[in-house]
């Protein structure tokens, strides 16, 4: 009867053994399975014009911003984000103006950006697109407002670059760059349009009416030459 009992715990104790085996020889196969194809996953192209911020649990990778090229990632702990390094480009709809000498206009204009530090545009903003135009927005109202309308027709270029530099302090802190600012129009009120117009009609008849009266100065001085030369010379009137 001992050795019955004994030969059924070594029987139990060999269906174990082999029970572990089983599992360790699946969970090998799967090994050997996944592993060439989790690889894939590890290895992730950066593209010339971007750049990789790699978070490992939730903070910043020491060799974060990387790319352009392979970069070696842990996709259980590795969160990636792409940044674009390229200049962009948003319009600044029509935005009601009141000058320094109280004429309101309408301007709008473009901006022209880009990142200049990746790790900045993520960390410091949540959007550094959407708050570079908000703040030019604001920069445009203030700072047109601080000029004339007859400064905003003729110094356009001065003015844009002027505004340029004060966008460009402002998203600093960002990692954006502002590369230009381009006023496209300046949209006066329709009735000061008609004032203008019949303004510069007026200069131009007055232009005319100051021509035409020159021109008869100058046939009455020849007129009075001319009778002059006559009078000092009686054979010249015998002969007409």
């Amino acid at each position: 009867m001992i050795k019955n009992i004994r030969s059924k715990i070594d029987l139990t104790e060999i269906h174990k053994e082999t029970l572990v085996e089983r599992v360790f020889k699946l969970f090998a196969i799967l090994m050997i399975i996944v592993f060439p194809v989790s690889l894939v996953f590890c290895f992730r192209v950066v593209k010339q014009y971007k750049r990789a911020v790699i978070l490992r649990f939730g903070r910043v990778r020491d060799d974060s911003p990387a790319g352009p090229g392979i970069i070696w990632v842990v996709p259980c702990t590795d969160n990636i984000v792409f940044i674009d390094m390229r200049t962009q480009s948003f319009n600044l709809a029509p935005q009601e103006i009141l000058t320094k000498d109280l004429v309101t206009v309408h301007v709008d204009a473009v901006v022209y950006f880009h990142v200049m530090n990746p790790l900045c545009s993520l960390l410091n903003v949540q959007s550094h697109k959407k708050a570079t135009e908000l703040l030019s927005v604001a920069l445009l109202r203030n700072i047109l407002g601080q000029f004339t309308l007859s400064d905003l027709l003729s110094n356009r270029f001065k003015i844009s670059d002027a505004l340029r530099q004060e966008i460009d302090k402002g998203t600093m802190e960002w990692g954006v760059e502002v590369e230009r600012v381009e006023i496209k129009d300046v949209i006066l009120p329709f009735e000061l349009q008609k004032a203008m117009a019949a303004e510069a009609e007026g200069s131009r008849i007055a232009k005319s009416k100051i021509i035409e009266a020159e021109g008869e100065i100058k046939a009455a001085e020849n007129l009075r030459d001319a009778s002059k030369i006559m009078m000092e010379n009686p054979k010249a009137m015998l002969v007409k």
